[in-house]
């Protein structure tokens, strides 16, 4: 596909959203995109397209419209192998979002793999939703979690991982990129030490997807995780990335429709990959919406975006420095800290600082961030954090600098 110009002016006519005015009043700057980005026409309309004129249920149907939405349907699929570097499209499951691909692994896998006092690793760092379905296993069937420390500037302690290693590690799960410090994590580093141990890997790209190139071939990691609405694709659609080799050995997630073979009252044939973990009607529009998604990526060239997104990030780590009482959470290397900065200044409560930014036009996202224990880690209740994507300018990260200014100087 050949790549368009980074015209930024042009991409931002792409956004409708960003044209509009908060409290009817100021333009407005969405600096929230590591909770959802915003979506591009191109994959609105063709979602409307879709169920205006080919919407019918995928898979078994012999009429025109299901054959037809089924291959959109496989398409996006393709799409998406393509996208990540894939071997298979066997490989490729779509989910319900990065959050169900992880609990769909801990469900699945730990029920094929791990016993009692069997051990997962994962990291200080991560979102809720690569600790909590770790411990339902732990309560379901007694399995330990070992956790990976990180340095006071965010970075994983990888000494302290190989000493984690011991005869009863099933898997390592942690995140490409942290959801609160932007720490781009060293994961074919991480693979490569599981790996020497005969240890599957696990990847939560939620964060990184939308940002930088993935290839989970080169990568070499077993499972990946991503969603599409942090890609700017539609809500309620995401993938889970597993190799052949462990999901072929894995039980389904669901029971249903789809996932079978055959079906009897005294026995159940499973249907062969992917399907055997898609149960029931997929959402074969937000398939769709995904694909357009990454067609869009794609023209632009994730090559140009992450350049893009890291002049940003590394333009408001500096601009942000310059704030009186300004603490910046995370690494201060822009090679190292991708998209996303949290931040406190001075004794103003995060709430307060989002709030006020927010009658200014500015949205940013305050709180733990779905990270509690990281939180307890750095010694703080929550913060405010404000994220890129490809649509956001240095004129934006002004107006963010600008705004805590004038946050600063009410409340202090």
């Amino acid at each position: 596909m050949q790549v368009r110009p980074f015209d930024i002016g042009q991409i931002r006519q792409d956004f409708p959203i960003l044209g509009r005015k908060v409290y009817d009043k100021y333009p407005l700057v969405y600096l929230d995109n590591a909770a959802t980005t915003q979506k591009p026409r191109v994959v609105v309309e063709s979602m409307a397209d879709e169920y205006y004129n080919v919407n019918a249920n995928v898979h078994r149907g012999v009429h025109f419209l299901s054959q037809q939405a089924t291959d959109l349907h496989e398409r996006a699929r393709e799409t998406v192998r393509r996208f990540i570097g894939a071997g298979s499209t066997r490989e490729i499951l779509f989910t319900r979002g990065t959050t169900e691909s992880v609990n769909l692994v801990a469900t699945c896998f730990g029920q094929a793999f791990m016993r009692e006092g069997d051990e997962v690793i994962v990291s200080q760092v991560e979102h809720h939703s690569n600790i909590v379905p770790w411990q339902l296993l732990r309560e379901r069937q007694g399995i330990r979690i070992r956790v990976i420390p990180m340095t006071d500037d965010g970075y994983l302690c990888l000494d302290s991982l190989e000493k984690l290693f011991n005869e009863r590690t099933r898997l390592v799960s942690v995140a490409h990129v942290s959801n609160v410090l932007g720490t781009v994590n060293p994961v074919a580093e991480i693979v490569r030490m599981a790996h020497a141990h005969d240890v599957p890997v696990l990847v939560d790209g939620a964060q990184s997807a939308p940002h930088m190139p993935i290839d989970v071939s080169a990568m070499a990691c077993d499972f990946f995780a991503f969603s599409g609405h942090k890609l700017y694709g539609p809500t309620g659609i995401g993938v889970l990335y597993g190799k052949e080799k462990w999901l072929d050995r894995m039980p389904p997630y669901m029971g249903g429709g789809e996932m079978i073979k055959s079906v009897s009252f005294e026995h159940t044939t499973f249907n062969d990959l992917p399907y055997k973990f898609e149960a029931g009607t997929p959402d074969y529009v937000a398939s769709t919406g995904l694909a357009r998604a990454i067609d869009y990526i794609n023209a632009l060239g994730m090559e140009q975006i992450e350049a893009h997104e890291r002049d940003l990030t590394r333009y408001a780590l500096e601009q942000m420095s310059l704030v009186p009482g300004m603490h910046i959470y995370g690494p201060r290397d822009a090679a190292r800290h991708d998209a996303v900065v949290s931040f406190q200044v001075g004794r103003i409560h995060h709430l307060d600082m989002g709030t006020l930014l927010d009658r200014l036009g500015i949205a940013v996202r305050t709180g733990h961030h779905c990270a509690e224990p990281l939180m307890h880690r750095l010694g703080i209740e929550g913060t405010c954090r404000a994220s890129f994507a490809l649509y956001n300018t240095r004129a934006e990260v002004d107006t963010l600098v600008q705004g805590i200014g004038r946050v600063r100087g009410m409340l202090e």
